[in-house]
């Protein structure tokens, strides 16, 4: 099977929900008429990270997945992304997997950027997911966790093709970015897609850099620093095939580590 994904680049408008969701629609579109049938979307896109009305933001998301649901089924489309989810008095910063108009599986954020203060507006989850859509088994990580390779090792381990890593990523770490997406992929042996923010959001500055990486760690598309989709194919048997050239997984020896 090939995959055609992609990844959908933007300039998150911080609490404004109405103008993000109406560059999703159109952008899902645009990807769909030209063959995608995966669209990764960057974290938190819906509503960015506005801490002061988090909360009522978080509201609309249920209304949100279920739009995206319905274009999900009529595009043919799986996509990824994340969007504020009520918890309390708290959110949770989530992944809702979408696969040709059903819910194929929901992550919460494992690991919050104390740093950014997201630890005191956000709840952490407390599971992984591997999502297994008609494209095949996706695993999930958000921004953050990309700095914590167990995480993409459990997905890998689990039956995982792809990682899919919707993020927020901003300057100056652009060379940890691109050195760990390219990481990830390179030690599981798998397509990697990240999809970042781009453009001055509130006060920080994103750089974009979104990436489509095979397995051994090749860049198949990179986005710059503007608005824009990038798409690349996925070759599931070359994966196969360079997993029986270089047999990592059964070379492990876990009884030691």
């Amino acid at each position: 099977m090939t995959i055609h994904a992609a990844a959908l680049q933007f300039n998150v408008k911080q609490g404004d929900v109405d103008a993000n969701l109406s560059y999703v629609r159109e952008a899902l579109t645009r990807v769909a008429a030209s063959g995608a049938n995966l669209a990764v979307l960057p974290e938190m896109w819906s509503s960015g990270f506005s801490y002061r009305n988090l909360n009522e933001l978080a509201l609309r998301s249920d209304a949100i997945i279920e739009e995206l649901r319905e274009l999900s089924a009529r595009l043919k489309l799986v996509i990824v992304g994340s969007l504020p989810e009520p918890n309390g008095d708290k959110v949770f910063n989530s992944i809702t997997v979408l696969d040709n108009g059903t819910i194929a599986g929901v992550y919460r954020k494992l690991h919050l950027f104390s740093l950014l203060g997201e630890d005191r507006a956000f709840s952490a989850g407390d599971s992984w997911l591997m999502a297994r859509t008609s494209l095949g088994n996706i695993g999930v990580i958000i921004c953050y966790d990309l700095r914590f390779p167990e995480l993409s090792r459990c997905l890998a381990l689990e039956g995982a093709q792809i990682i899919c890593v919707p993020a927020q990523w901003p300057k100056p770490r652009q060379e940890h970015w691109r050195t760990l997406l390219r990481a990830r992929a390179i030690e599981n042996q798998l397509y990697v897609i990240s999809c970042n923010a781009c453009g001055i959001i509130g006060k920080l500055d994103f750089f974009g850099m979104s990436m489509i990486i095979d397995p051994k760690g090749e860049l198949l598309a990179e986005a710059g620093e503007e608005e824009t989709e990038i798409m690349a194919p996925l070759d599931m048997q070359l994966m196969a095939d360079w997993r029986a050239q270089i047999p990592c997984f059964s070379d492990r020896r876990a009884e030691l580590y």
